[in-house]
């Protein structure tokens, strides 16, 4: 009955001790969030190319040691993949992508599905608004719009019920 209390304490154990890193590391990070086992952050470079590399080095190395926790940790750049969102800077500006995992295989809900109706119709809905949400660009979401309109034909999803739905989520 619930569910396991260890993410949730997990969370907390980490918690104290990320207090810490955060305050010994304020200069360096501009941001720092954590959904549960994933961190987002941004590194304020130091202005010297040694100096730079040496604490980020010595940064990692302190997230990594807390009771055997390891985080692997991309190097500064001005693109990451989080989540399921591509994060860049570009031009002096924050763009967002929805991002694919190489093991997607896309397997969505075939026609022939014992479902009810309107769980189809939530999938369109919610794929549709997910992607206008994560993407900066319109012309971005409306190339991941169409790639998911031709994965559910591939699923055997016919276009006479899918195109009203894809223009009722627009």
């Amino acid at each position: 009955m619930g569910i396991s209390p260890a993410p949730p304490w997990a969370t907390i154990f980490y918690g104290i001790f990320e207090e810490h890193i955060l305050k010994k590391w304020k200069q360096y990070l501009f941001l720092f969030k954590r959904f549960i086992d994933d961190i987002f952050g941004i590194w304020l470079s130091d202005p010297s190319p040694e100096v730079n590399e040496a604490k980020w080095e010595e940064f990692t190395q302190d997230l990594n040691c807390w009771y055997g926790l390891t985080w692997p940790c991309t190097a500064p750049a001005l693109s990451c993949d989080f989540m399921d969102m591509t994060i860049s800077i570009e031009n002096g500006t924050l763009v967002t992508r929805v991002f694919k995992k190489d093991m997607n295989l896309y397997l969505y809900l075939p026609p022939t599905s014992s479902h009810p109706k309107g769980i189809g119709t939530g999938l369109i809905f919610g794929q549709v608004l997910r992607y206008r949400r994560l993407s900066t660009h319109q012309c971005d979401a409306d190339k991941k719009i169409r790639e998911f309109y031709q994965r559910l034909l591939a699923r055997g999803h016919s276009p006479n019920t899918l195109s009203p739905l894809f223009l009722k989520a627009e």
